[in-house]
């Protein structure tokens, strides 16, 4: 299954999955957007995300904690 932004609680799942002792409340929306693009399932656009979507990754990813 390949990933989109609108994923966000999957991409969230993944992100803790592979990082289960980071604090996402740590990065900066940067880093995020770069952690995202290095999944090995996300297959989106780069340059579609935007800050609603970010947080709303964050906020699932803080769910998953």
């Amino acid at each position: 299954m390949s990933l989109k932004w609108t994923d966000a609680q999957t991409i969230a799942e993944e992100l803790y999955d592979a990082n289960p002792d980071l604090d996402p409340t740590t990065l900066r929306l940067t880093e995020l957007h770069a952690m995202v693009l290095a999944l090995d399932d996300f297959e989106d656009d780069p340059e579609a995300s935007n800050e609603a979507i970010l947080e709303a990754i964050l906020q699932a990813w803080l769910d998953e904690r």
